[in-house]
């Protein structure tokens, strides 16, 4: 199967892609159903002990290898920014993942530093991304993100204007994290015509609500990974200052999904 063709025609109806950040929830996840998977930068970047946004392109592009390798589900990578600012530093993040097993990668046009690339760069660093995948005989799904609201500027009317550049840069999915009511997803799917990715947000619109709303695509960014950090620091709490074990026995819920999922790996 041509996971990258696969993982195109996906967009055709709604589906949540969650974000694991190992092998082993990979695995847990595509157990439990997922159609597809995706990477997080913040969930891999906390597995090394690090904040979102210290690890390397290399790291970055061996944790793909490995995630891709880990079910037979499509994944898309989150390549942040592209570890670069020019669209040549794109383009070669790009045909690196193109070499790996991803069937997809998404770019941000957040510099960190500099923080929002101005439009004219942004949309040249997206049409390099777009270029370069489109030199393998079988494309990578490539979604481009618009950072306003995750970065503090919940401007829709430049988030939707920036989305609509990178449509016709070439974009095939389009990404603005952090829409936080129906109404601005509606409004960004109908002034684009590429399938949308929402990201899910504590307290905001449930997946069936953002897909009503013309979403096609919701993932989870690094929440799954914080829960599994929470559940960890919940128990570790129990454990040290109270010496019960409800939370073992709370963990015992999931040992027999867990094991099924890693059985013959």
């Amino acid at each position: 199967m041509d996971l990258r063709q696969h993982f195109r025609s996906l967009h055709a109806t709604p589906f949540v892609i969650p974000n694991p950040w190992d092998a082993g929830s990979a695995r847990i996840l595509a157990a439990l159903g997922f159609p597809a998977l995706a990477t997080t930068s913040a969930g891999f970047a906390n597995a090394l002990g690090r904040l979102d946004g210290r690890v390397t392109r290399d790291e970055a592009i061996a944790h793909c290898r490995v995630i891709a390798a880990a079910t037979p589900l499509p994944v898309s990578a989150d390549l942040e920014n592209g570890f670069g600012d020019t669209p040549e530093a794109v383009a070669e993040t790009i045909a690196l993942a193109s070499g790996t097993g991803l069937a997809g990668c998404s770019i941000e046009d957040w510099s960190g530093e500099r923080g929002l690339y101005e439009k004219e760069l942004a949309v040249d660093r997206v049409r390099a991304a777009i270029e370069t995948s489109r030199k393998d005989a079988s494309p990578l799904v490539v979604t481009a993100r618009c950072e306003n609201f995750l970065r503090g500027n919940p401007d829709l009317a430049d988030t939707i204007a920036r989305l609509q550049a990178y449509q016709e840069a070439g974009a095939d999915v389009l990404y603005a994290p952090v829409l936080s009511n129906v109404e601005q997803v509606r409004s960004v799917v109908a002034a684009i015509d590429r399938p949308l990715n929402v990201l899910l947000l504590p307290g905001g619109p449930t997946v069936p609500e953002l897909f009503a709303a013309g979403a096609s695509r919701v993932s989870t960014g690094g929440a799954l990974a914080t829960a599994a950090q929470d559940a960890l620091v919940q128990a570790a709490r129990e454990l040290l200052d109270a010496g019960t074990t409800e939370w073992w026995t709370r963990a015992l819920r999931s040992v027999g999904v867990v094991n099924e999922a890693l059985r013959g790996s």
